[in-house]
């Protein structure tokens, strides 16, 4: 019973120390090099991220080799892949090529759009929800969405942009759904910017169609939509069946 007390005496001062030692580390900010290169807790698989400004708010999905961005003020979902750059960095790239985001050995984040394609500082905020497109379970329920869809392109277009889907399957309506708010946002995109707006004049109906390339085209005043519907076989999978609105608006420029 002697060495009881002085060994209950040492547990409670280790308990101590390390608690001490525990609350410092929760005490310290994280830095964003922490996040994602060590020295700190790993960042969670989907997170949430706004640039310096505070302006520019979104969500990165990391939960599997693929990842997914979803800017807060958008419902699209935006396929990205991740590159090796110079110096240890990470590029994540959209489905034209371009940077979207940049990550660095030495902590920083950097967010590229086109209100800043020098790049933006983003802050990581902290854990959010995984990104799943909008599930489409009835005729009626996708119908709604191209309606939305041609309300929304043909307000951006200030004349009548007619959606249409002439080849749809239970199987497939959540995709071509997915694909025709993405192609509104594209067309809303491109009237937002003054030296693009004209373009749309050239633009009457939308066709969504399946086939083997998600790509976009624009011919004779039809603007087509390709969407690969064996590839829709989960969230992530519906998401690379289609264009991104970027894609959409190359190919409304050209």
């Amino acid at each position: 019973m002697q060495g009881v007390r002085p060994a209950i005496a040492a547990l409670a001062c280790g308990l101590a120390v390390a608690l001490a030692f525990g609350q410092a580390a929760m005490a310290r900010p994280l830095s964003l090099g922490d996040v994602l290169f060590g020295g700190g807790p790993k960042p969670p698989p989907v997170a949430r991220y706004v640039d310096q400004g505070g302006d520019t708010g979104f969500v990165l999905d990391r939960s599997s080799p693929q990842p997914l961005l979803r800017f807060d003020d958008s419902p699209e979902i935006w396929v990205l892949t991740a590159q090796p750059a110079p110096r240890g960095d990470v590029i994540y790239k959209n489905d034209v090529g371009e940077p979207v985001l940049r990550a660095t050995r030495l902590g920083g984040m950097t967010l590229f759009t086109l209100a800043h394609p020098g790049g933006a500082a983003a802050s990581l905020v902290g854990e959010a929800a995984a990104l799943h497109p909008i599930a489409i379970l009835t005729p009626n329920a996708l119908l709604q969405r191209l309606a939305q869809a041609s309300a929304h392109a043909s307000r951006a277009a200030q004349r009548l942009v007619v959606f249409d889907a002439p080849d749809v399957s239970p199987q497939t309506a959540s995709l071509v759904a997915d694909a025709a708010t993405v192609t509104a946002e594209a067309i809303e995109a491109i009237a937002r910017d003054p030296s693009t707006r004209g373009q749309l004049a050239r633009v009457s109906k939308v066709m969504l169609v399946p086939g083997h390339k998600a790509q976009a085209s624009l011919v004779q005043g039809v603007l087509t939509v390709v969407i690969v519907p064996q590839a829709a076989g989960g969230p992530r999978d519906q998401v690379s069946s289609r264009p991104s609105s970027r894609r959409i608006a190359v190919a409304l420029k050209r």
